[in-house]
């Protein structure tokens, strides 16, 4: 795979709030951890650039991320890392170094040899920030693939003490310490963040599963009704259900302009009604991002600006369609050779990728929104 080098400087499933049990009944957890699996396993059969491991290979002793070391951020500003990759169609795109987006991304921690790491045969179910095979996975996989939606800002991307997907298979009272672990990397992250690279800037949170668990809950305690909120451009928290009321003063944006408001939802096949979804007894805020509307109408592949599968230089238009439908964001079957053998039902993987273009734009416009308001 070809990429473009833009800068060379130097229980429950929705644990939204694991301090309060949301969302999601017992029910949910095999399917959304099978999409998870799916999204890890995915993501390593992709063909990835070629790096060598021992770029990530560190003799840090830390067992906590030193966010003063460049080493313990999978995307940012001042080295170069793989957001700032580019499709060949979009090489010629500036970067806006007036704004910031801070991204947290997914479950890349999942092998079954990981969750038995530790001595004595216990688990290890927080993934060990000096990994180097799990950070170049994570590089070369969401950090390419979806961080890079965002690179016409400056991204800042923290290495974090994620949990591990089988942290998804059991119950609150079990799990809530691996999550709170890895939210703890996060908010130390957006804290370092804050006080030494941001200096003023607007700036956006973008996330996806995981990572989206960690961002709601991240601006439900720093920004939401903080002075902070004032340079919240937006919130793109992608791939878990938010509920409607999960915020007291942060909405669902209503449209494209919208700004200081969070926009999300999940991917399914259309016409596919999950079990789970239909145990859930709350209403999540869906937009489609098509048109970036909370309304039921379909929307038509041809508002689809650019869907990127498995080769990251190939951006196919017109590609896939969407509707929102309940909970969920239902869209058509996306369009490549072989697609007939395609049998999933659950397009976890594929919610950020699948409108890449059209969240690109609108993070475009959304910064255009601000400033003129």
């Amino acid at each position: 795979m070809e990429y473009t080098v833009r800068k060379t400087t130097t229980g429950q499933f929705n644990r939204l709030d694991l301090q309060q049990t949301v969302c999601l009944s017992a029910g949910a957890m095999p399917a959304i951890a099978m999409a998870i699996l799916l999204l890890i396993w995915l993501s390593g059969c992709v063909s990835a650039p070629k790096y060598q491991l021992a770029d990530y290979t560190t003799s840090n002793v830390n067992t906590l991320p030193d966010y003063n070391q460049l080493y313990y951020w999978a995307a940012h500003p001042y080295k170069w890392d793989p957001s700032d990759s580019l499709p060949k169609p979009f090489r010629k795109n500036r970067q806006d170094t007036t704004v910031d987006v801070f991204f947290i991304y997914p479950t890349t921690y999942g092998d079954n040899a990981e969750i038995a790491d530790e001595p004595n045969g216990g688990p290890r179910w927080n993934a060990n920030i000096n990994d180097a095979a799990l950070n170049a996975k994570t590089d070369y996989s969401t950090i390419l693939n979806q961080a890079s939606v965002f690179n016409q800002c400056r991204v800042f991307a923290p290495r974090y003490r994620q949990a591990h997907y089988r942290s998804f298979f059991v119950p609150d009272s079990v799990a809530k310490p691996f999550f709170n672990i890895a939210y703890y990397d996060v908010k130390t992250a957006f804290e370092f963040y804050l006080a030494h690279y941001n200096q003023g800037r607007p700036f956006i949170i973008a996330a996806h599963s995981q990572g989206t668990i960690h961002a709601a809950r991240l601006i439900k305690e720093m920004v939401e009704g903080k002075p902070l909120a004032k340079k919240m451009i937006a919130a793109y928290l992608i791939g878990m259900p938010i509920r409607t009321d999960y915020f007291s003063s942060v909405v669902p944006c209503a449209d494209s302009l919208q700004t200081g408001c969070f926009v999300s939802w999940r991917s399914f096949k259309e016409g596919y009604e999950a079990p789970f979804v239909a145990k859930e007894t709350f209403t999540a805020a869906v937009v489609n991002p098509l048109n970036w509307q909370m309304n039921e109408e379909p929307v038509s592949r041809k508002f689809n600006n650019g869907t990127i599968l498995f080769k990251f230089n190939k951006v196919k238009v017109h590609n896939i369609d969407a509707r929102v439908k309940g909970n969920v964001l239902w869209t058509s079957k996306p369009r490549f050779f072989g697609n007939i053998f395609l049998t999933r039902t659950n397009y976890h993987i594929g919610d950020i990728n699948f409108f890449w273009k059209n969240i690109r734009d609108n993070v475009q416009t959304r910064i255009r929104s601000f400033r003129k308001n």
